[in-house]
């Protein structure tokens, strides 16, 4: 039952996607709070699907602590429903992205109308500055930055090391960071159509605030970010146990 859902859900998936993809076209001589609110709607199309054919939801909790004004979000990155989700959590962030999201047709070209990041991954110290020459443009536009420390998705479990990018902006834009753990990797894995149904939860944690050296805020954003994680996973691993023993009772 689990994979038919799943499979039902990734066919609806693609068939909502491509009927949202038809009038993009249109969309890129509008202007880009149309291009945004247009993704809105596209996200909630997703995540209504995820919640009515595999019984995926979210919980967010801690919004209440995200700081007035522009603030750069980092959040931990383990599944395809992290870009989605928060995209629509925090209103209108300007997402650090790959570069080469922005190459596929149509749908790259909604992420640069909408006002994402792209970053060159392999190009060094040069894209690094182009990053922070970017965001900077955006949070003095009032958006908050929506980053990934980690620079790719990383599975539940697994240890990766935060990159230089994160910490490259909180040194030259001065705001606030706002650490963001998430166990969506137990319930959506990368690379993997058998969805998981149960209940996400995305954790905000207090703030970090500006001007902390290199080494002193990298230590705090991951001391924040990887044991949050730790204890959500755990938690979504027994409360799933035993959602298991329960049945196996019956």
């Amino acid at each position: 039952m689990k994979r038919l859902r799943a499979l039902a859900f990734t066919g609806a998936f693609y068939v909502v996607t491509t009927l949202f993809a038809l009038p993009t076209v249109f969309l890129l001589a509008l202007p880009r709070r149309s291009t945004v609110g247009y993704a809105r709607l596209w996200v909630a199309a997703i995540l209504w699907l995820l919640a009515r054919i595999v019984g995926l939801r979210h919980v967010v909790r801690g919004m209440d602590t995200v700081p007035a004004g522009p603030a750069i979000i980092a959040a931990k990155h383990q599944s395809a429903w992290d870009t989605l989700a928060l995209f629509a959590l925090f209103g209108d962030p300007a997402i650090v992205v790959k570069r080469e999201l922005t190459w596929i047709p149509l749908f790259g070209w909604c992420l640069l109308r909408a006002g994402m990041v792209p970053v060159d991954r392999a190009g060094g110290a040069t894209a690094l500055r182009r990053l922070v020459a970017t965001a900077g443009r955006l949070a003095v536009a009032g958006r908050p930055i929506l980053i990934f420390p980690q620079g790719t998705r990383t599975p539940p479990g697994a240890a990766r090391p935060y990159q230089p990018g994160i910490a490259a902006l909180y040194a030259a834009l001065d705001l606030p960071a706002v650490p963001v753990a998430l166990d969506s990797g137990l319930f959506w894995p990368r690379r993997s159509i058998l969805l998981e149904p149960g209940t996400i939860e995305v954790e905000i944690l207090p703030a970090i605030p500006p001007g902390l050296d290199r080494r002193a805020f990298m230590a705090r954003l991951e001391g924040a970010i990887e044991p949050a994680t730790a204890r959500l996973e755990a938690c979504a691993l027994a409360s799933r146990r035993k959602g298991a023993a329960v049945v196996s009772g019956r």
